[in-house]
């Protein structure tokens, strides 16, 4: 092979190789299977209004995953969503009631969108005022293909919150972003 074929075959697997890392989850082009990851730091001054009581102490950061399931032309189908939400410097004891994702812009309050499951009857009390939340392959009537899709489509419209006993409005919220 000559020196031009060579460099010209090398480009080539470059650039095949750039697109294949390059193709989007959710592309309609060519979507995958493949989890997307959400973050967000779990603030209380991001509540509305911003929580000024004992909470207001607590911080967290949460990964949501939506493990998606999609048909042969790329559409969501259906799928589970995992939670990952390590709580820090709560006061001691706080009992966390509930957590879930809202479709709610930074500063608006909005209803569940997407739900973990984690109810008052079930809360989890954080000891020594930390403690992580771990939520893994969770279904349910708000984990739907619209909901999911809705999410992936604007991550910074939704945000996550975690509701305790003493703000069960909310304690510390966080909007999403797509990693």
């Amino acid at each position: 092979m000559n020196v031009k074929k060579l460099g010209f075959a090398i480009l080539m697997s470059a650039v095949v190789a750039f697109g294949v890392a390059a193709c989007d989850d959710d592309n309609p082009a060519g979507p995958s299977n493949q989890p997307i990851v959400f973050t967000s730091t779990l603030l209380p001054s991001n509540e509305v209004p911003a929580v000024t009581n004992a909470d207001s102490t607590g911080r967290g950061t949460v990964t949501i995953t939506f493990n998606l399931t999609r048909d042969a032309g790329g559409a969501i189908t259906g799928g589970t969503v995992t939670f990952n939400a390590p709580l820090t410097t709560f006061p001691a004891g706080t009992t966390v009631r509930a957590a879930h994702i809202h479709n709610g812009a930074a500063g608006v309050n909005a209803g569940v969108f997407i739900d973990t499951g984690l109810t008052p009857a079930a809360a989890i009390v954080l000891t020594n005022g930390s403690g992580t939340l771990d939520f893994q392959n969770v279904s349910g009537t708000t984990i739907n293909p619209t909901t999911l899709q809705a999410v992936i489509d604007n991550p910074a419209g939704h945000y996550f919150n975690v509701h305790t006993n003493l703000n069960t409005a909310g304690a510390v919220r966080g909007q999403l972003a797509r990693q």
